[in-house]
């Protein structure tokens, strides 16, 4: 087809090449000849829209080296019927699948046309997923930033550290010696204070307290020496609507952004429900994919000297961990060569793995392997991170993930995901992988500085960039890193595979972290919520109640109405054409917000029509009466437009789902009645009047 395409473009470029040598509009007909070139260039290199825009490029200049009219009335003549062609290109294929095939499409522009306007949820069905949030999690997200700054309060108030700067790891050893801040794992919202010293305890006076109090309450206990902190009841119940809230909002920014904007997204107690419209199982499945990704982003320092895992490989033999069936497949003690911990000097490190059973998921292997470490004594302001463990395949030679391995870090989060202003996908020009991608992150003003300082401060040790409690990598800082940027790197994966991947990150990561982990719990293939007896009648009544306005405007206005009413149809065309661009998922609602910009289009045509009488009534010309009724009309068009344009805009912020939908048909109708009412029907009314120089008008 593009070959054909070729000649024939060539073909009308020869002609108006003979416009350009007998015709007066010699630059006209050069415009069309240039465009028609492009197109046959285009079209031989199969570049599908270039071919289409440069060829519509040439029909507008060939409308305008006609021998009629003015060149003003020429070019916005040519210019309306570029984008008439245009929309209907657009919307043929839509017309096809509406049709069941009753006007066929030709496989050219099906194949090169890849977006439609499909039935929504409420006409066609689709898919609900129900999610629950791990509300658990925020409150102890909550307890955890309590848990630092308790401490760093504690470490000013007994005279360990002093100054606006966050103490030191050093002091913190410190200040362990003089009281016991611990984390119970069997309550979320309860912090435990143990002191060496009894008379320590007065220091949780009056001042400590305001800082606290706020949110949590002190609990006395009968060992004089130790002190508890819970977290309200009040503020654990916010804690847990915050949560779903946020974690709502957060699944409607990444639903938005994948261009699902007929999906809706709602709340019930502690479950968001999802649903959205179609067919396609492989769209399901990114959903899943890109919703259920918490897109927790997290800093953390190594604490390499220490060595946890040293001590446990002396304790628990590979032998006997390969006896019992639940420590399967971990091996502990394993070493790594050359490890930095800091200020030049390297260490044989120990850590500890799992290798995945045949059968077993990934997911089950990562969480043996957690089970077997919480049998392990980690110390509260330390945690053990889990990073994947890859080996190439013999046959395939691409990396395959095949385990676990364990990395220890301490526990506090340096940069969180909240410092984050930007998330990018990057091809690697450092030449460490042909065509590898990796996440490019920029931070925020703040977060920059902090990051620099954080660097500075930490030079020659590891850095953990944990995303969704998985250690993505693990660089040493070589040196003080400024001007707020880091990356993530995606693993071993092929080249396609990180593509797909760094885009998943970067649309997650731009739509903000979830406040809390969400687990699918429900999903089922739903049907059309309206029956199919209330969808036909809803369209009847649509289609009748716009046939009886066309009617009327014939038999009322005559002549002028049935411009009016081409108009009305062209306007419905581009808002089918718009619609059709975005992918849009047509509903019930937004079949009302059509009707309704048919009828505000031909209320515009009304006011028009209605000032022309009025003129012609006084005495003046048609030409002048023309004139005279568009300026006078044009005020009043554009207020109602503007002001119903304004309720659109307020829907779509705070609409969801069909209300949405509604909305944005509503706009691009209001945004077409516009153009189709002042500018496509000044052009018959100026061919009337100045082409053919009519004595009367037939307005009825």
């Amino acid at each position: 087809m593009d070959t054909s395409l070729q000649y024939v473009f060539g073909g009308v470029a020869a002609l108006s090449l003979l416009g350009v040598w007998r015709s007066k509009h010699r630059v006209a007909f050069l415009l069309a000849v240039l465009s028609f070139l492009a197109a046959a260039t285009a079209a031989h290199y199969h570049a599908f829209w270039v071919t289409v825009s440069f060829a519509l490029g040439g029909i507008w200049s060939l409308v305008g080296a006609l021998p009629v009219m003015d060149l003003a009335w020429r070019a916005k003549t040519g210019f309306v019927l570029a984008i008439g062609l245009l929309a209907a290109l657009s919307v043929w294929p839509t017309v096809e699948s509406v049709s069941g095939g009753m006007v066929p499409c030709p496989a050219y522009l099906s194949e090169n046309i890849d977006f439609r306007i499909v039935a929504g949820l409420d006409l066609r069905g689709g898919l609900r997923l129900v999610y629950t949030v791990d509300v658990e999690e925020a409150i102890k997200d909550k307890r955890d930033r309590y848990y630092d700054d308790m401490r760093q309060q504690l470490a000013t108030e007994l005279g360990i550290h002093s100054g606006d700067k966050p103490a030191t790891r050093e002091e913190f050893v410190k200040l362990a010696e003089k009281v016991r801040v611990e984390k119970p794992r069997d309550n979320v919202a309860l912090l435990q204070l143990t002191f060496a010293d009894a008379a320590d305890v007065a220091k949780i006076d009056e001042k400590f307290l305001r800082r606290f109090a706020g949110e949590m309450a002190m609990q006395r206990t009968g060992d004089a020496k130790v002190v508890t902190f819970k977290i309200r009841s009040d503020v654990e119940s916010s804690i847990r609507e915050r949560a779903v809230n946020q974690a709502k909002d957060t699944i409607g920014r990444r639903v938005d952004e994948l261009g699902l904007r007929e999906a809706a997204v709602n709340v019930r107690d502690e479950d968001i429900i999802i649903e959205v419209p179609g067919e396609d199982e492989k769209t399901f499945k990114e959903i899943r994919e890109i919703i259920g990704q918490t897109a927790r982003l997290e800093f953390k320092i190594l604490d390499d000297p220490a060595d946890f895992f040293a001590a446990v490989a002396r304790q628990s033999s590979d032998d006997e961990l390969e006896k019992h069936p639940e420590t399967k497949g971990i091996t502990v003690g394993n070493v790594e060569g050359g490890v930095s911990v800091g200020a030049g000097q390297t260490k044989n490190l120990h850590y500890a793995r799992v290798v995945s059973q045949p059968g077993e998921s990934m997911k089950d292997a990562k969480k043996r392997l957690q089970e077997w470490v919480q049998t392990l004594n980690v110390p509260d302001d330390h945690e053990v991170g889990y990073g994947i463990v890859y080996d190439s395949n013999p046959e395939t030679l691409q990396p395959k993930e095949v385990g676990w391995r364990t990395y220890y870090l301490w526990n506090k989060a340096e940069i969180t995901g909240d410092m984050l202003r930007d998330a990018q996908a990057t091809p690697d020009q450092s030449g460490r992988g042909i065509g590898s991608w990796y996440v490019q992150l920029t931070f925020t003003e703040a977060g920059g500085d902090h990051f620099e300082e954080i660097t500075a401060a930490n030079v020659k040790r590891r850095f953990a960039i944990i995303l969704d409690s998985k250690i993505e990598s693990a660089p040493v800082i070589q040196q003080r890193i400024a001007g707020g940027r880091a990356q993530i790197t995606l693993g071993a994966s092929d080249t396609e595979s990180q593509l797909e991947e760094a885009r998943k990150l970067e649309l997650v990561l731009r739509s903000g972290a979830l406040p809390a982990p969400i687990s699918p719990s429900n999903e089922q293939r739903i049907g059309p919520s309206l029956g199919k007896d209330a969808i036909g009648q809803g369209v009847k009544g649509a289609l009748a109640g716009s046939l009886l306005v066309l009617i009327f405007m014939i038999a009322y206005y005559h002549r002028a109405g049935a411009v009016a009413d081409v108009a009305v149809l062209f306007n419905l065309l581009l808002q089918l054409a718009v619609l059709a661009s975005f992918g849009a998922s047509m509903t019930l609602p937004g079949i009302a917000g059509l009707a309704l910009t048919i009828g505000m289009a031909v209320d515009a045509n009304v006011l028009i029509n209605e000032r022309i009488r009025e003129e012609l009534r006084a005495g003046k010309s048609p030409r002048a009466a023309v004139d005279a009724g568009y300026e006078k009309a044009f005020s009043a068009i554009l207020d109602g437009h503007v002001t119903t344009f304004i309720s659109g805009l307020i829907l779509a912020q705070y609409g969801t789902g069909p209300i949405k939908g509604f909305a944005v048909t509503l706009i691009v109708g209001i945004l077409a009645s516009l153009f189709t009412g002042v500018v496509c029907t000044r052009l018959v009314f100026d061919w009337w009047v100045r082409g053919r120089r009519l004595k009367t008008l037939d307005l009825g």
